[in-house]
């Protein structure tokens, strides 16, 4: 599908006319979310056409019977769902006794825009129903950053042509199903349902998990702008509660509901406290009132702008997708909560079970690194940290013993929960990920206690797990690693893939680094560490010859990495010779003919090369990236980010910029044709690395803080700020040249295409 309806603007998603069959996209496209809970953009009032009803709650989430044709030792006995939450905004319009529902009536002058800078989404429409009714529609919907339990809406409908009674049905229904569920289960108990005047509340606690939820709404009216009382007659079922209110309205009146609803949990509260936790919650904002609590909204968005945004002049469908991205990173992830995590599709839909994935570690710390406090990334290590034991166990399924550690591939409390043998037995190089996520926040912020305090456990764990995943090769006279899948996910079952081999030879040598450090800065934490490990000198030993001695398969003849032993036994076919309705081929081939072929999902080799560009002559990357880009089909979301930064690197801008446009508006222009499904989360944080680290050429190897800037030209300037240290830098960059603007009180040192600049407090350096 292409989303040719989404009309370019610089600061909101904006759609004109309403089409059924963009309903499903629309709501992935117009999803809100406040870190702590989202929902899909689905109407308020009752739509019997096709929509994907969905709402979700941070950290709520259910262990569905896995689905697997045999079992196999060591898979894990469910997939993690993060939970489809009882709807709570529904508020059904029954106008002179027809249901509003567009799709069954005639309507016109449809807007909706998600207003980006304020974290508001706005809907109106005008609607002819079929007795000849005609009303106006306006509706204003935000889930407070203030209050992250709590959402609101102002619905209004005017008459146009009639008098007669309007009647409102605000409802909670707790009888949501999962979309993704595997056996059409239906994953909560309802508990108990509880009402008093224009209030409604549902308990209900989740299977198996046991999670506690109070779902609550609480109601008021007005009539041309001035509050009415209304009375209500009360609808109850075994999972639903509604309020009926009737009014009368003559031509040109506007009736308005007022509905503020969403969840306590017992992650937060305890479970005996839930109604009334939520009661209180309720009460405070409905004392704040709508647009106070709309007035907090737009201010709290302002202050993640402040750091967050980055400004594009002369290109305004980039400027567009960048803050549609950072948006909703914004809006999945706040960094306030280290049981929490992001999912790939984070509160926009099921796929992928909303679980974690390696996604984080590798593409999205950077991201709150620099846009953040150093706390919230911090918050993504110690939800690591803390499954270090779930990750242990994980090991042990599969036959690794000495406090091995594999972290999964997917999770939701620390435990494996993917079932597809290829991934979660093979795609082992998310383990190297956990620990280049810890080198990358504590090279970033300088926070070297980390290590002490919690990163070396982790680090040891998975080095024990690289030492016995490693086979000695007597042929080869080197360490292989064999039966694997990397990140290119369409090879399975591969020996020595280039980046799963360079990851495991890495983390060896860092964590051998940093037990030095250790042992000469901290010497009471490496004493602790030591006692607790049981590490002793021959596994340090062993770590250093498999690192040393680790295999990569390489070609002379292309003066290149192989992706993995074999790469060059396949006919090889470039992207561009494939036939266009052959693409995707995920969706057109054979699973067989994708294995066998030469095509790329994503950025593997490269993928290493990113992750270690200061290892790697410019040359070198030159050479790989034209040997691989050409084979790559990009039908990952993580991929074009990647080719984007390391085209970049080797001045081959327009390249940089076609990859850019892939990444960032990879939903908005639904490239895969699978945004009805929900939004590409976690791949959004590559397309702000698109530009601080592709463009505007941002490093910190070594705990030095450098930039090469480089601008497309299809762009007049651009611009982004980064939080480094306790520094706010903003760069820009326009074709007259570069400024570095210190909007800090403490000078800071950076390189400048290999220059050394010093940028004083509050002082603007030209270059």
């Amino acid at each position: 599908m292409n989303l040719d309806y989404i009309i370019p603007n610089e600061w909101s998603i904006i759609q004109e006319g309403f089409v059924k069959e963009n309903v499903t996209a629309s709501e992935s496209i117009f999803s809100i979310g406040n870190g702590a809970m989202g929902q899909r953009a689905n109407f308020e009032e009752n739509y019997s056409g096709d929509t994907f009803q969905g709402s979700y709650i941070g950290g709520i989430y259910y262990p569905d019977k896995t689905r697997v044709g045999w079992w196999k030792n060591g898979y894990p006995e469910y997939f993690a769902k993060v939970l489809n939450a009882p709807n709570w905004i529904g508020i059904n319009v029954n106008i002179k006794g027809i249901f509003l529902d567009l799709n069954k009536c005639k309507v016109s002058n449809y807007k909706r825009e998600l207003n980006m800078k304020e974290g508001v989404l706005t809907r109106s429409f005008t609607a002819e129903l079929q007795n000849g009714n005609q009303v106006k529609v306006n509706a204003v919907r935000f889930l407070s950053l203030d209050f992250d339990e709590i959402g609101a809406i102002k619905y209004d409908i005017t008459s146009i042509n009639f008098t007669g009674e309007i009647e409102f049905i605000p409802y909670v229904d707790a009888g949501i199903m999962n979309e993704d569920a595997n056996y059409d289960e239906f994953f909560w108990e309802i508990l108990q349902i509880e009402e008093e005047k224009n209030e409604a509340y549902i308990l209900s606690k989740t299977l198996k998990t046991e999670f506690h939820v109070s779902t609550g709404m609480k109601i008021s009216f007005a009539l041309n702008d001035d509050k009415i009382i209304l009375d209500s007659e009360v609808e109850k079922s075994e999972k639903k509660i509604a309020f009926k209110y009737k009014t009368e309205v003559k031509q040109g009146d506007t009736f308005t509901i007022i509905k503020y609803g969403g969840y306590t949990q017992s992650m937060n509260h305890a479970k005996e406290d839930l109604i009334s936790s939520s009661k209180k919650t309720l009460q405070k904002v409905a004392n704040i009132g709508f647009d106070d609590l709309l007035l907090k909204q737009k201010e709290s968005w302002k202050k993640i702008w402040k750091t967050a945004d980055i400004v594009i002049e002369g290109d305004i469908k980039a400027q567009q997708a960048i803050r549609f991205n950072i948006f909703q990173l914004n809006q999945t992830y706040l960094g306030e909560d280290s049981r929490l995590n992001i999912g790939p599709k984070g509160f926009t839909g099921e796929k992928y079970g909303g679980s974690t994935y390696w996604d984080t570690e590798a593409y999205c710390i950077p991201f709150y690194m620099s846009t953040k406090d150093k706390n919230v990334a911090k918050n993504l290590l110690l939800y690591r940290y803390n499954q270090l034991d779930k990750a242990i166990e994980n090991a042990e399924k599969l036959g690794f013993k000495n406090g091995a550690a594999l972290y999964p591939m997917v999770t939701m409390n620390g435990e494996e929960c993917h079932n597809e043998w290829e991934i979660t037995f093979e795609e082992i190089h998310r383990n190297g990920a956990m620990i280049y996520a810890i080198y990358n926040y504590v090279n970033y912020t300088g926070d070297n206690s980390y290590i002490p305090e919690f990163g070396m456990e982790v680090m040891i764990a998975v080095s024990r797990f690289w030492q016995q995943r490693a086979t000695y090769s007597e042929p080869k006279e080197k360490y292989v690693i064999l039966g694997v899948t990397g990140p290119n996910e369409y090879e399975n079952n591969v020996n020595n893939n280039f980046y799963t081999n360079y990851l495991a030879k890495w983390c060896m040598e860092y964590t051998l680094e940093n037990l030095n450090l250790l042992k000469e800065k901290y010497k009471d934490d490496f004493d602790r560490i030591i006692d607790k490990t049981k590490l002793n000198q021959l596994e340090l030993d062993q770590w250093k010859t498999i690192a040393e001695k680790m295999h990569f398969p390489y070609s002379e003849k292309y003066n290149v990495y192989l992706q993995q032993d074999g790469f060059l036994d396949k006919e090889l076919i470039l992207v561009k010779e494939l036939p266009k309705s052959e693409r995707p081929i995920n969706q057109k081939w054979s699973w067989d003919r994708i294995l066998r072929s030469v095509n790329i999902k994503q950025a593997d080799v490269l993928q290493g090369i990113y992750f270690f560009e200061n290892r790697f002559k410019i040359d070198e990357i030159t050479d790989h990236f034209n040997f691989y880009e050409p084979f790559t089909v990009h039908e990952s979301s993580l991929s074009p980010c990647v080719h984007s930064i390391l085209a970049a690197k080797i001045e081959k801008i327009d390249k940089a910029y076609e990859m850019y446009l892939r990444t960032a508006r990879l939903d908005l222009d639904d490239y895969n044709s699978e945004v009805h499904e929900g939004l590409h989360i976690t791949s959004m944080a590559g397309t702000w690395l698109s530009i601080v680290q592709g463009f505007g050429g941002m490093r910190n190897f070594d705990g030095v803080l450098s930039f090469a800037p480089q601008i497309p030209k299809e762009w007049k300037s651009y611009s982004f700020k980064i939080n480094f240290r306790g520094t706010t830098l903003k760069v820009h960059k326009s074709h007259d040249g570069s400024k570095f603007t210190n909007e800090s009180e403490t000078p800071i040192e950076i390189m400048v295409h290999g220059k050394k600049v010093v940028v004083s407090s509050n002082e603007c350096v030209a270059l």
